[in-house]
């Protein structure tokens, strides 16, 4: 076949470091806007993008043209570099080593939109630590609650 054919939909989810509320809202959206052009300069679609003040949730139209780990690493490292150029945060802004990365059918692209647009409201609701377990519970992926969304030293 001549011709590659695909339909991968990642939803990849990612904290700042030690989970501090560091991504403020005033420029949230450009942070978001600035991944939004580093997923697609990789020739992927951003489908959305959003979180709150302590991590974000992408959902992603993934290309078969790289691997989901080198485009998280590049998002993570262009990203962070354009928080600490613009002098964003009161020191040294990471994000948390390691990432979540869960698929879906294109039959669930309008469910998990919503749920990615709401995360506002919705985190008025829960903790990110418990949302993230939620959705590794939801895809029965093994985890120790004593080493999630920890921080290697």
């Amino acid at each position: 076949m001549p011709n590659t054919y695909t339909q991968v939909y990642i939803h990849a989810v990612f904290a700042v470091k030690n989970r501090k509320s560091l991504l403020k809202k005033d420029w949230r959206e450009y942070l978001f806007k600035y991944m939004t052009g580093i997923v697609q300069q990789n020739g992927h679609k951003m489908i959305i993008v959003n979180g709150v003040s302590n991590h974000v949730h992408m959902f992603i139209g993934m290309k078969p043209i790289q691997s989901l780990s080198s485009l998280m690493q590049d998002v993570k490292r262009d990203s962070s570099k354009w928080i600490n150029d613009n002098k964003l945060v009161n020191g040294r802004f990471e994000w948390q080593s390691g990432f979540g990365a869960f698929s879906y059918a294109l039959s669930q692209i309008d469910n998990v939109y919503k749920y990615i647009a709401n995360q506002e409201r919705h985190h008025g609701e829960i903790t990110f630590k418990d949302e993230f377990e939620g959705l590794l519970k939801e895809y029965d992926i093994s985890f120790d609650s004593r080493y999630i969304l920890k921080d290697i030293l």
